[in-house]
């Protein structure tokens, strides 16, 4: 077994080092200081900022239009979790790929070519959307296209990140990125909602694929130091092998890694079957979906603004499992109210819920992995984040079809809910065995 691989029986309470991007100016020796912005200080990590808050901006606005486009086409939940399912496949498929090859080529130029790849895709849409000859199963085609490039680009920009701002401030730059995803989950679809009811709805696309320019713009303006491939072996299988024995062998990570697995195959399927709920329970058109995303925006990025404001303060572990319960819990309220008003405010608590679970367990993930093996494990955390979601769509599609709509995501909720008490119990019996024998 390397020494990447070797066992720990505890997670770090913080994470120092230097700020790792070796350039003069950006923190390898100058002091840094703390904040809830402190990652901003460093040019790298400012410009990815800016950039991905632009690009995903436009994401949701194509993501609102896409469901729209896709029920209206067919009338049908069903549809709805197959498009999601075909978008994700690849990543369920390739995650692993995209994790190893983080670890061996070059970050920057991949994400470069991932983002060349998703600004063609959508562009492609758009051209396909102006027509009104579309067809469910060209939708589907180029989800998957999108997928393939997604696959690639998750665990190589997640790993990404420590190159930008060391480990000094990673914790800080993980809840701004999840601030960034949120803060767009705000304006996105919002936006989406207004453009589809009152210009057209392949503008979404359009203005998706030209904000892509941002972000492959963003990546060539970097100054980034040369270093050298951070793992010599060549072997994928290998690679992911060393990946595995590490999670294996820490307990609490691994604990992470089963309530990612089972939140994402169980528990996101109200975003799936919004368009259901919009027209036959809350009866508020493509506007009034926009405003309910953007509320779930809300609270998520309520959620990253505290994370960036609490850094080191408490137990992260805790912290991320009250995450988790009360997102559960408002996902499960929200499946059986009628009211609006009521249904935005539920969807923003579970917003909150949502990012404090899973940016807390990105960063103890992160802050702990070895650099040498950075890419892999959040290869195969990504699987369990992303990876996993498109079997959870298509089961959500289905049982939407079958039974209803609300009984698909409170029976979700039902089954993160019992997982997290069953996780919480390992941990205590976990704490328990380390205290006696101690």
């Amino acid at each position: 077994m390397t020494d990447d691989c070797k066992p720990s029986n505890s997670l770090p309470t913080s994470f120092k080092g230097d700020t790792g991007n070796g350039i003069p100016g950006e923190g390898s020796a100058e002091a840094v200081h703390d904040g809830m912005f402190a990652s901003l200080q460093h040019r790298n990590y400012r410009i990815f900022f800016f950039a991905q808050l632009v690009s995903l901006t436009g994401t949701w606005m194509q993501m609102v239009a896409e469901g729209w486009l896709v029920y209206s086409l067919t009338r049908s939940p069903m549809s709805l979790g197959i498009v999601r399912f075909l978008h994700t496949l690849p990543v369920t498929l390739l995650t692993f790929l995209g994790g190893s090859m983080a670890d061996r080529y070059d970050k920057r130029t991949l994400l470069v070519v991932t983002q060349c790849l998703a600004l063609a895709f959508s562009l492609i849409l758009y051209f396909l959307s102006l027509s009104e000859s579309i067809t469910f199963w060209q939708i589907g085609c180029l989800a998957v296209c999108l997928g393939i490039s997604n696959a690639i680009d998750i665990p190589v920009r997640q790993s990404f990140v420590v190159d930008m701002v060391g480990k000094e401030h990673l914790s800080n730059a993980i809840a701004l990125n999840s601030s960034v995803f949120n803060a767009a989950r705000i304006v996105g679809p919002a936006i989406a909602g207004l453009l589809v009811s009152r210009v057209s709805l392949p503008i979404c696309f359009l203005i998706n694929a030209l904000s892509y320019g941002a972000v492959i713009a963003g990546y060539l303006c970097m100054r980034l130091p040369v270093r050298q491939r951070v793992s010599n072996v060549s072997n994928a299988r290998t690679l992911l092998r060393q990946a595995v024995q590490w999670i294996k062998g820490h307990p609490e990570v691994r604990t992470i890694f089963l309530l990612v697995s089972v939140t994402s195959l169980f528990c996101m399927s109200y975003l799936v079957l919004m368009p259901v709920f919009v027209q036959e329970r809350l009866h508020v058109g493509v506007e009034g979906m926009g405003w309910l995303l953007t509320a779930n925006g809300v609270g998520a990025i309520t959620g990253s603004v505290s994370l960036a404001w609490l850094r080191e303060r408490g137990d992260r572990l805790q912290l991320s499992h009250w995450g988790l319960g009360i997102f559960l819990s408002a996902s499960f309220c929200f499946a059986w109210t009628t009211h609006s008003l009521l249904a935005g405010f539920l969807l923003a608590v579970s917003g909150w819920g949502m990012i404090v679970f899973f940016a807390t367990s990105n960063t103890m993930v992160q802050g702990f992995v070895p650099d040498g093996m950075r890419g892999r494990v959040m290869g195969v955390y990504a699987f369990c984040f992303i990876g996993l979601s498109p079997f959870g769509y298509f089961l959500a599609g289905w049982l939407a079809k079958v039974i209803s709509a609300p009984v698909t995501v409170s029976l979700g909720s039902m089954v993160g809910l019992l997982a997290l008490f069953l996780a919480r119990d390992l941990s205590s019996a976990s704490k328990r065995g380390v205290t006696s024998k101690s």
